[in-house]
């Protein structure tokens, strides 16, 4: 069992309303709450299914009724000073006991034990992120002020906590902290010394807390003696940690589990038994904790650390493990968390020559960065364990790097399918090899010719083929050079948008065209040219950002020969994703102002005439040819706007990229789109899907585009669109097709005006 004593989560009063009632019992996830009156008299309980049985009796629902209507009185409790025993018999009937003083006060509730443990904002549980601990102990030497700076340290190595060590010498030590006692051994003697020397007084202690507070950066400290637990008390920490020397004191850790808080137990210097013992003591008090593994020596050799003990260590405790690491490095660490550690804690120093043995197994400020990112990095590449599934970039290579079914002969609609017809070819880009069989003797529901794929709409009853739309505002389809023709048979576009390759950059485009279309157009530049140069024009590199402006000016001059054979084509918009990306991590939001200001130098350098430069919205973790980087421009509304504002320039709104960036970052979808929807001049749609799955079909993922039609009909009414799906073009564009059919819904009811006052 559990004993909590923080009650606040638990507690609401008698004269509160169901409906504040019902909102508590959401907030702490608990299923239940107890009704106190203003003096804490217990007057009942409240639970989900108190609730639900109310509700279903009631012909008029009023939530705003006292809550003492409808409080079960009769509920099962126990009295603060019942044995351990008593109670946890009392919560195998119920999953909540209250405790309650001889005045029916309520002083706590206990609960189940299971494995999760709440320290402070923090959740320490299976499924939780690792909780990292930057030990700084004593190294600050003494100095308050070297306190302050380690404590900022952790904060920008991306700790989630900052601990130091609380000791009264006095009441410590039966010398009564003596660092000249003669009698003492070597080790005692250097040990007091250090310690008499980089003690931080109280008032010093509790300022680095408050410092602590004040960055962000969740304060915690070892409690080495009964009389500094009573400080740390009436300071008011809300979690302690147990130092591996006190793992056998009983005394210091009854007294740790009767505060209620949280405990966080390292391990080192006790045997199995030792560890046995303690864990049976802290059960028996209620109290929630977690044990790190730990081998107290400094620095700990390899061979002695034993990672695999944390799951015998998980079996002893029944409760979340952690290690605590004292080894050089901090590939350790991050192996413990591959185990499952849910806590990390390793120590912290601005130099490892000072004096004391812990800075000498300390991390610089620098690698405890490196190990937080590793141990993050890790977390991630660890996933949930779910089915396996083809991620986004494997869904990019494989049309690239696999395999499909291939036919090699001709075929009319409704002959049938033969097995010899059917080859196997790369590229990926059709139906996969093991789905042969399903081929093998259907009627075919297109015409084919030899080497054309096979797609997954060949197996399907239905056949979905284009036809004439009706939209409010311009729309086109993305297409190439060599399918342009075919993807505009049977349907009435405004405009054509070329995606371009840089291969088509080279080639003599007019061999393509042979009249004039009465369309508009538009250009989606490149983002790979040739000799694997990733556009981008934000590059601190001069040669390679004058590269990039290079490759849009031939962008440009391609467009305005495409011109020639659109007669609505006043001034095409080129679409281009700026660039700003980076390698190995997001960058800070510092360092963008000076990305923006390249990017529209580079812009500026451009000759655009007869075009108009668009900036595609991106998301933070682009795909690029199945390899994912990180974008740090054009992601973020904000700034994107901030842009647009200063230099002039519209943007093209990639709903899967921001949708993207919205889930990420927990931003609000609808309040992105109003920040940005006077700004837009042309739309990207498709649907998205958590971090990093763009593409996805209109209706697959987690855009609301009801909602998203509504906002776009009154902030961008003008808008020209093209639907993105991801191989939309394939098997004669079925996927725009579908997409077009579903955009119909939002988008619809005819587009009556002329295309020229947009251009």
């Amino acid at each position: 069992m559990i004993i909590e004593r923080n009650l606040s989560p638990y507690i609401i009063f008698v004269e509160e309303s169901i409906a504040a009632a019902v909102n508590k019992i959401v907030d702490n996830r608990n299923t239940v709450i107890c009704a106190v009156d203003a003096a804490g008299v217990m007057e009942g309980l409240f639970t989900n299914g108190d609730f639900l049985r109310w509700l279903v009796r009631q012909q008029v629902l009023d939530l705003n009724q006292p809550l003492a209507a409808i409080l079960n009185r009769d509920f099962i409790y126990a009295a603060e000073d019942d044995s351990p025993d008593r109670i946890r018999a009392l919560l195998d009937k119920v999953n909540f006991v209250p405790l309650l003083d001889n005045q029916r006060r309520l002083v706590a509730i206990a609960r189940r034990r299971d494995r999760s443990i709440k320290i402070g904002p923090f959740v320490i549980d299976d499924d939780s992120p690792t909780f990292i601990i930057a030990e700084i102990g004593i190294n600050h030497n003494g100095s308050l002020d070297l306190a302050k700076r380690l404590i900022e340290h952790a904060v920008e190595a991306g700790a989630d906590c900052a601990k130091l060590q609380m000791r009264s010498l006095s009441a410590l030590y039966q010398n009564r902290g003596d660092p000249n006692d003669a009698s003492e051994n070597l080790g005692s003697q250097y040990t007091l010394d250090l310690l008499t020397r980089f003690n931080l007084s109280q008032e010093e202690m509790f300022e680095a807390f408050d410092y602590c507070k004040s960055l962000g950066i969740f304060p915690l400290c070892t409690a080495w003696d009964l009389e500094s637990l009573e400080a740390l008390e009436a300071y008011g920490l809300q979690a302690y940690k147990v130092a591996s020397a006190d793992m056998t004191n009983h005394e210091l850790l009854r007294a740790l589990a009767c505060t209620g808080k949280p405990l966080i137990c390292s391990t080192g210097m006790s045997d199995e038994e030792e560890i046995v013992q303690t864990a049976k003591l802290l059960r028996s008090l209620g109290a929630q904790y977690v044990l790190l593994h730990c081998n107290a020596t400094y620095p700990a050799p390899f061979k002695d650390v034993n990672l695999r003990y944390m799951d015998r260590l998980r079996e002893i405790g029944e409760c979340p493990v952690g290690y605590s690491g004292h080894e050089r490095g901090y590939h350790v660490p991050v192996a413990a968390v591959a185990r499952g550690a849910k806590v990390i804690e390793k120590h912290i120093t601005v130099d490892r020559s000072m004096e004391g043995n812990d800075h000498k197994v300390s991390l610089l400020p620098d690698e405890f960065r490196d190990m937080v990112d590793a141990i993050r990095q890790l977390e991630e590449a660890l996933g949930s364990g779910t089915e396996r599934r083809v991620t986004p970039g494997e869904r990019i290579n494989r049309a690239t790097l696999a395999k499909s079914l291939v036919i090699n002969c001709a075929l009319e609609p409704g002959e049938v399918i033969t097995e010899a017809m059917i080859e196997v070819r790369s590229p990926g880009r059709g139906l996969q090899p093991n789905r042969k069989h399903e081929l093998v003797g259907r009627r075919a529901k297109r015409r084919f010719r030899p080497g054309d794929f096979f797609f997954p709409g060949d197996l399907g009853t239905d056949s979905v083929q284009p036809r004439p739309y009706a939209f409010k505002r311009p729309w086109g389809i993305p297409v190439r050079y060599y399918d342009y023709r075919t993807m505009m048979e049977g349907t009435n576009p405004d405009f054509l948008e070329f995606h371009l390759s840089y291969k088509d950059m080279d080639l003599n485009l007019h061999q393509f065209f042979d009249c004039t279309y009465d369309l508009a157009l538009t250009v989606h530049s490149p983002d790979l040219f040739a000799g694997d140069h990733l556009l981008n024009l934000a590059a601190e590199d001069e040669s390679y950002r004058q590269r990039s402006i290079a490759e849009v000016q031939r962008v440009i001059e391609i467009t305005r020969e495409l011109k020639t054979y659109f007669a609505r084509a006043t001034r095409p918009f080129v679409i281009i994703s700026m660039g700003g990306f980076s390698r190995d991590g997001l960058l800070p939001a510092s360092a963008r102002p000076s990305m923006y200001a390249r990017i529209a130098d580079s812009l500026s350098k451009l000759d655009a005439d007869g075009v108009e430069l668009i900036a595609q919205t991106l998301p933070p973790f682009p795909w690029y040819f199945g390899g994912q980087l990180y974008l740090n421009l054009f992601v973020d509304p904000t700034d994107t706007v901030a842009f647009s504002r200063e230099y002039g320039y519209r943007l093209c709104f990639d709903v899967s990229h921001s949708k993207l960036a919205c889930n990420h970052f927990h931003w609000s979808f609808s309040e992105f789109v109003q920040y940005a929807g006077s700004h837009i001049a042309h739309m990207h749609l498709a649907d998205a899907r958590g971090l990093d799955d763009e593409g996805l079909q209109i209706g697959e993922g987690d855009v609301d585009f009801p909602a998203l039609a509504a906002q776009l009909e009154r902030l961008a009414p003008h808008a020209w669109f093209i639907p993105e799906i991801w191989q939309g073009h394939e098997n004669g564009g079925e996927e725009f097709w579908i997409a077009l059919e579903r955009l119909e819904k939002w988008f619809g009811e005819g587009y009556g005006g002329p295309m020229s006052h947009v251009q």
